[in-house]
């Protein structure tokens, strides 16, 4: 009989991709992180708790691919290849993407908690735009 995945359950084969201790306030800041690190091999895991409702900057990452799975939740990928807020664009993120390096992305949500898993390279040189 299968048997449902939990943290315990499945210790002695790997680990559950969530986020740990999840705190009960702040209700409209987004939580971030990072859940396994491989800096031999280059990559590492995140998990993003998506709690804002607005977006007031973009970000990108000049050197590195990232994907964002969505868990659980609903939520919007705002999406630009340029510094132009005029080039940005709005995506269900409803599926999990791959972005192509330097492209600029922030993610809010529309549910209370948007949870997105998230890969990366392990180390990330991060670029911010305020809208």
């Amino acid at each position: 009989m299968p048997k449902s995945i939990t943290r315990e359950g499945f210790s002695r084969y790997g680990r559950v991709i969530e986020y740990p201790e999840r705190p009960k306030a702040p209700k409209n800041k987004n939580l971030f992180k990072v859940i396994v690190r491989q800096p031999d091999h280059g990559w590492r895991i995140a998990y993003l708790v998506v709690r804002e409702r607005s977006i007031d900057r973009l970000e990108q990452h000049p050197d590195s691919l990232e994907s964002f799975e969505p868990v659980s939740g609903k939520g919007l990928i705002y999406l630009s290849t340029k510094k132009d807020p005029r080039r940005v664009e709005c995506f269900y993120l409803d599926k999990p993407v791959i972005l192509k390096k330097g492209i600029w992305h922030g993610v809010v949500a529309l549910s209370a908690d948007f949870d997105v898993k998230i890969t990366e390279n392990s180390k990330v040189k991060c670029i911010y735009w305020r809208l």
